[in-house]
Formats: structure tokens, sequence, C-alpha cells
């Protein structure tokens, strides 16, 4: 039984991935209605009442003594409009991917086991370990440019250090450690190509 559950706006724009618990329990409260592949719409009775008439469900079933009801795959918040901004988590995963698996001084690919972190201004000289001091090098660039800055080692960045933009549909995908299911790749589809691009 898969029991993650996409959310979404009042405007069925994905915002988060949640259980099924916290699902259910925003259909009961009437905070949200489930919405399914064809963009129906139910309530908590009328979602109930359904659940008894189907013998399969791709989620599953909460069974109780006398009823069972379906797990939904995609609920919508009734008031939620905005779509959350948040800042993308200073991780190596993140700094890899922002950065395109790339040296940021001689510019090639490479595997993540041929790259390091590499500090712009040295830890030991008082640099600091953010998004703005701290980029993808390969091996040799790294070893080369040592405990200098890189004018010092006659190198130059051919990537410059940025903080990367959020973007949801991009960290919903990421978010959850299940494969994204069918009925949920509209959303998310839909949030990537829908949402106001930045300067």
């Amino acid at each position: 039984m898969s029991t993650d559950v996409l959310l979404l706006n009042r405007n069925f724009y994905a915002i988060q991935i949640t259980s099924w618990q916290r699902a259910h329990s925003l259909v009961y409260m009437d905070r949200a209605f489930v919405v399914d592949e064809q963009y129906r719409t139910y309530d908590f009775e009328s979602w109930l009442e359904l659940s008894q008439a189907i013998a399969e469900s791709p989620s599953g079933f909460v069974h109780t003594p006398t009823i069972k009801i379906a797990i939904p795959e995609v609920v919508a918040l009734k008031v939620f409009e905005r779509v959350p901004r948040c800042e993308v988590t200073f991780t190596r995963r993140n700094i890899y991917r922002h950065y395109n698996f790339r040296c940021c001084y001689c510019g090639k690919r490479f595997p993540s086991t041929e790259l390091n972190l590499e500090h712009i201004l040295p830890r030991s000289r008082g640099g600091r370990t953010d998004w703005y001091n701290v980029v993808t090098s390969c091996i040799p660039c790294n070893l080369r440019k040592g405990n200098r800055l890189p004018h010092e080692a006659g190198m130059r960045l051919m990537i410059q250090p940025s903080r990367p933009r959020w973007h949801h549909a991009a960290a919903l995908t990421l978010k959850s450690p299940f494969p994204i299911k069918r009925a949920w790749q509209k959303f998310i589809d839909l949030a990537y190509w829908d949402s106001q691009l930045e300067d």
C-alpha cells in the first residue's frame, strides 16, 4: 500500500506530499476534498460512499469493523491559494545538482565521486560555508587551487557561485522517497509549466 498523498492548493497547484492520515483528516474536517484523475471532487461523505462501491484502490483502503475507505492519491485544500516559497537546503546533494555536477573551475561534468566541495575563500582564511563561497570542483582543480584564492593559483571561476532558486514542482519530485504516482504527474506538470518565471 502506497501511503503518500499529493496535496494541492485550491487552484490545483501541487504544494506538498503528505501522509494518508493527514489527507483523510483534512477531508473529514471539510478543509479539503479528494480529487480523482478526471478532476472530479469528493467531500468526505461522497468519498466514503464511493469507497464502499469500488473493489480496488491504487493506494489501498483503511478498514474499520464496519466500513472501508479508499486512501486518496490527491487531495485539494478548500481555502489555501498561495504556493509556499522555501529556501533550497544547503546540502551536498543540492550543491551538486545546482552546479549540474560540473567543476566550476574547468567547466567539465564529472560523476559525484570525482567532485569535491570547494571553498572559494578557504575556511582557514575566514571563508564561510554558504551558497556564495562553496562550489563544486573536480579533484585536479581542487588540488591545484589548494589553500589559495583562485587568482593566487592562476585560476578563475567559469561558473559563478549563486544561491539556487526554489521551484516547488521540482521540490515535490525530490521530497518523496517513492516514485511519482501516475495520478500526481499531471498536477506536478501543471505546476512546472504554469509557474511564473523569475528574472
